[in-house]
C-alpha cells in the first residue's frame, strides 16, 4: 500500500491557531493529506509541549509531537498590531483558518471573522472549536474533553459497578470533535468551489460529546429506561463483551443469530441457541450474565490467540485484548503502515487512505517558532522589519535561538 504523493490537499494553505488536541488533530491530518499548515502559537506556547514526561530530546511532550508534524512554526502575540499584520498577510493567500480561543477572543483583537475578516477575505473558510459554542446557557465556558465525558452523559455509561462511572481512557470528546472539525472544513471547501464564497463552520465538545450517545440517547427515548453501567457489554446486542480465557481476556461481539450459533459449535456448547433463554437476542439480553458464564466456562482452557483466530475464520468477531505496544506491534500495524518514523520521531499516520491522490505523513513536529524567519520572509518582510518585530515582541524568536543565546551569556 502506497501512501506516498501530493496529497489531495496540496496547494490548500492552512492557517492553524489552535493548541491542545481537537484542532491540531484537524490540522495535522491536513498536512498529511499535502496542505501547508502554518502552526501560529501564542508567546507562551501550545500548551501540550510541556505536557510531560515523557519528553522528547529538543524537550517537548511527546504528547505535542502527537499531534502537529508536518506543520511550520511561528509564534505571534495577536494582542499587537504589528502580529495581527503578520497575520493579514498569511489570510491574504490562506483557504482555511482553525482557531480554538475561548469564544470572543478574535472578536476583542479586531479579527471577528463577520465584522472584519468575511470582508476582507470573502473566500476563507474560518473554523472555530469550542467547549460549548458562543451563547447559551454554557457559551463562551472553558471545555475540556473529561468534563464533557461526565457532563453530557458519555461516562454515565463507561465502567463497571465496582468502578462507578469512569472516564473513557483516550480523549475521544477531543478526537472526535477534531474529525467533525476536518469535516465541516472540507464541506465548506466544496461549498465554496460552487458557490466562491467561503464561511465559517464550527465544531464544539459539547456537541460531539452529545452525538456520542449512540445507542444510549435512542434507546432512552424510546423506552424512557435510563441507561446504565454495562461495562463491557453492549445495551442492545448479546453477547457483545469481554470474555476470559486461559491466559488472558478477549472479547467477542456476535450481531446474529449465524454467528452465535457458529460460536455456541466451536467452544462446544452446540446446544445454546436451542435453550430458551438463549434463542434470540432478546432472551439474551435477559440472561447476559447466565450466558457469559457459559462461555467463559467452555473457553476457560483455551488460548486468547488460537481461539480469536478461529473464530475470525469462521465469521465472528472476536480480538484479544491487546496493550497499546502490542497494538502498534501488530503485523497488521505494519502492513497498513500505521506506524510514521522520521528519525526520531515516531506517530501514528491518519487513519485516511487516498488511492487516487495519497497523502504523505509530514516531517517531526516544529521546535517552537523554529519557521519564524521562513515564514516572514515568505510574506514579504525584510530583514530590518523582522527585526523591529521580534524587538517588539510581536514575533518570538526560535527556541534554538535562545538556547545558543543562554550557552554564550554563560560562556560570557
Amino acid at each position: 500500500m502506497s501512501i506516498g504523493g501530493k496529497g489531495a490537499l496540496a496547494g490548500m494553505r492552512v492557517v492553524d491557531l489552535t493548541r491542545v488536541l481537537a484542532g491540531p488533530l484537524c490540522t495535522q491530518i491536513l498536512a498529511d493529506q499535502g496542505a501547508e499548515v502554518i502552526k501560529v502559537e501564542p508567546p507562551s506556547g501550545d500548551e501540550t509541549r510541556k505536557l510531560g514526561p515523557p519528553f522528547d530530546a529538543a524537550g517537548q511532550a511527546a504528547y505535542y509531537a502527537a499531534l502537529n508534524r508536518g506543520k511550520k512554526a511561528i509564534s505571534l502575540d495577536l494582542s499587537t498590531p504589528d502580529a495581527q499584520e503578520v497575520l493579514h498577510r498569511m489570510l491574504a493567500d490562506a483557504d482555511v483558518l482553525v482557531e480554538n480561543f475561548l469564544p470572543g477572543t478574535m472578536e476583542r483583537w479586531g479579527l471577528g471573522f463577520d465584522e472584519v475578516l468575511a470582508r476582507r477575505y470573502p473566500r476563507l473558510v474560518y473554523c472555530s472549536i469550542s467547549g460549548f459554542g458562543a451563547d447559551g446557557p454554557l457559551g463562551g465556558l472553558p471545555g475540556y474533553d473529561a468534563v464533557l465525558q461526565a457532563m453530557c452523559g458519555v461516562m454515565s455509561v463507561n465502567g463497571e459497578a465496582s468502578s462507578g462511572a469512569t472516564r473513557i481512557g483516550v480523549p475521544v470528546i477531543d478526537h472526535l470533535t477534531g474529525y467533525v472539525a476536518l469535516s465541516a472544513i472540507l464541506m465548506a471547501l466544496c461549498a465554496r468551489n460552487r458557490t466562491g464564497a467561503g464561511q465559517r463552520v464550527e465544531a464544539t465538545l459539547y456537541d460531539t460529546a452529545l452525538s456520542l450517545l449512540l445507542p444510549h440517547a435512542s434507546n432512552w427515548f424510546a423506552s424512557g429506561s435510563c441507561p446504565s453501567l454495562l461495562g463491557s457489554a453492549h445495551p442492545n446486542i448479546a453477547p457483545y463483551d469481554k470474555f476470559r480465557a486461559r491466559d488472558g481476556e478477549l472479547f467477542i461481539g456476535v450481531l446474529n443469530e449465524g454467528q452465535f450459533r457458529k460460536l455456541s459449535q466451536h467452544i462446544g456448547l452446540p446446544g445454546l441457541p436451542h435453550d430458551e433463554r438463549f434463542g434470540s437476542n432478546v432472551g439474551r439480553l435477559a440472561h447476559r450474565v447466565e450466558l457469559k458464564a457459559a462461555i467463559e466456562g467452555a473457553i476457560a482452557d483455551s488460548d486468547c490467540g488460537n481461539l480469536c483466530e478461529a473464530l475470525m475464520k469462521l465469521g465472528v468477531p472476536a480480538g484479544a485484548l491487546n496493550s497499546v505496544p502490542q497494538a502498534l506491534a501488530h503485523a497488521h500495524s505494519e502492513h497498513r503502515e500505521m506506524v510514521v518514523q522520521r528519525g526520531a520521531y515516531q506517530g501514528v499516520r491518519s487513519p485516511m487512505v487516498m488511492y487516487g491522490t495519497p497523502g504523505q505523513p509530514g516531517h517531526a513536529p516544529p521546535e517552537f517558532a523554529q519557521d519564524s524567519e521562513e515564514v516572514l520572509q515568505g510574506l514579504g518582510f525584510d530583514s530590518v522589519q523582522r527585526k523591529k518585530l521580534y524587538e517588539a515582541g510581536a514575533v518570538m524568536r526560535p527556541a534554538s535561538e535562545y538556547v545558543i543565546s543562554e550557552r554564550l551569556e554563560k560562556v560570557g
